[in-house]
């Protein structure tokens, strides 16, 4: 069984290795974690106990700053990846350094996690989905395939992402200097729902409990407990009764 494990690395009890994994010096796995095989556990990762790593997943990663980026900063000593207990990761998903995952996490396969990210228990990162850097996302939120998360976003607890459903940060479009001052994603209040395929323009607040209907551009501020729609997205109703947050068994405040 080849592999790499430096000896600066801790394992714990019980950890399993699949075939041809690199771990690097200053990784910690706690007790009973599952590595599948060419996986890639860069220096600076702690992962908590019971958590499963699958098949060719890279953790750790360092941010390649592109010589246009706008939102990377200069290279920087970030802080450790840090998996609480039982995180999964999927097959070929990705996560930097300086990301923070809460107990519970669940990423799917082929998913991309940045740095500066913090992901509350058992918040949901479906397959494909990219969550850029400096974002906070919150506890039980499900994040679905393909979605696209930009850096500088905010959301909090209980949000519902869709398919494909896009965040934006630049009003600018990249062009003029100006924009650097302006850079912001969309914040999602508690309990925000987004339908499949809608895009929200940069800084827009989604108000608690308020839903997006599938396709809706939104490009203003969507009060708590509203249903809007089309393009630009507009108030339609409040949100039914019987789907507002505190209704719902999953829900523990």
């Amino acid at each position: 069984m080849a592999q790499c494990v430096a000896p600066g690395a801790i394992l714990g009890k019980n950890v399993s290795l699949g075939y041809n994994v690199v771990i690097e010096d200053e990784v910690v796995l706690g007790d009973g974690v599952e590595v599948g095989h060419n996986v890639v556990i860069h220096r600076g990762v702690r992962i908590g106990a019971g958590c499963r790593i699958f098949d060719n997943a890279v953790l750790g990663k360092l941010p390649a700053k592109a010589s246009l980026s706008a939102t990377t900063g200069e290279p920087r000593e970030l802080p450790f990846l840090e998996l609480g207990e039982a995180v999964t990761v999927g097959v070929c998903a990705v996560l930097y350094r300086g990301a923070f995952l809460g107990r519970g996490v669940f990423v799917a396969d082929l998913a991309s996690i940045r740095e500066d990210v913090t992901i509350g228990e058992l918040t949901i990162v479906g397959r494909g989905v990219t969550v850029e850097n400096k974002v906070r996302i919150g506890r039980k939120v499900k994040i679905e395939t393909e979605a696209y998360v930009t850096a500088m976003s905010v959301v909090e607890d209980y949000c519902f992402l869709a398919p494909e459903v896009t965040f934006t940060n630049d009003n600018f479009l990249g062009r003029t200097e100006e924009r650097k001052k302006h850079f912001g994603g969309p914040t999602l209040r508690r309990g925000a729902r987004i339908g499949a395929n809608a895009t929200l323009l940069p800084g827009v607040e989604i108000g608690e409990d308020a839903l997006v209907a599938a396709g809706a551009v939104v490009v203003r501020h969507v009060p708590p407990r509203m249903v809007v729609a089309g393009v630009p997205a507009r108030v339609l109703r409040p949100v039914p009764e019987e789907q507002l947050l505190e209704k719902q068994v999953f829900f523990d405040g």
